[in-house]
């Protein structure tokens, strides 16, 4: 993924506020919140490399991390004696940091629960900030559907006829898990009627990707993750 593009997309910034500093005197940050995983291989290989690429595309910003599940945070101080920061956590410490601008970018997938709560709790803090923008998770328009459809084309470039494709998603209980029923509608419209989308824990079901390619009776099924962090999944 090409994280600088989007970022562009995504925050247009207001040079009015202290239009007397110039813009590269003040401090600037970009929160990176992910929900977090307790196994370190898998952190290694995804949230890592996510926040690598930020530092290298934004050298001018200071980069943070949170994490959006207390369970797995206090599972990590248990085990490891390491301490991840909360949301709450990391807008406290860019406060006292003296950051002035702050971008916050979730490796959500999609705009639910958790991205609701982070929200929530940025804004929280508005008043300490000249300004604060909100990237968005990668499934957030029709758009972001097809580049998701073309990323992932290049991994998969030969799917034989007679095969299926089966991607999943972790699934949510929030509205917003329509996204992955739309996604595979897309997936089908605009690459081939053998890649279906499922989900871990909402619909579409595993139960329904079983009953789907049992249909399709394909010779071969690929089964791949759709996750941010492929772990206990």
């Amino acid at each position: 993924i090409d994280f600088d593009t989007p970022a562009k997309e995504c925050y247009n910034f207001n040079n009015s506020i202290q239009e007397d500093l110039p813009m590269n005197s003040k401090k600037k940050a970009i929160l990176v919140v992910s929900f977090g995983t307790s196994i370190n291989e898998a952190r290694e290989k995804t949230i890592d490399k996510i926040e690598d690429d930020f530092r290298q595309s934004f050298p001018d910003y200071t980069i943070y991390r949170a994490w959006t599940s207390k369970m797995i945070i206090r599972k990590i101080l248990k085990r490891d004696g390491v301490r991840i920061m909360t949301v709450t956590d990391a807008v406290e410490q860019m406060i006292s940091d003296g950051i002035q601008e702050l971008i916050v970018q979730p490796t959500h997938i999609l705009n639910g629960i958790e991205n609701d709560i982070m929200i929530s709790e940025v804004n929280f803090f508005a008043e300490h900030f000249d300004s604060i923008r909100f990237g968005n998770p990668l499934l957030s328009s029709t758009n972001d559907n097809l580049a998701v459809i073309a990323a992932i084309k290049k991994e998969y470039p030969d799917i034989p006829d007679n095969e299926a494709l089966v991607f999943m998603g972790h699934g949510t209980v929030h509205f917003t898990n329509t996204v992955y029923a739309a996604l595979d509608f897309t997936l089908k419209d605009y690459w081939h009627s053998n890649i279906f989308m499922g989900t871990v824990e909402a619909y579409p079901s595993i139960d329904t990707m079983v009953k789907l390619v049992k249909n399709l009776a394909p010779a071969k099924v690929h089964l791949a993750p759709f996750m941010i962090v492929a772990g206990d999944h």
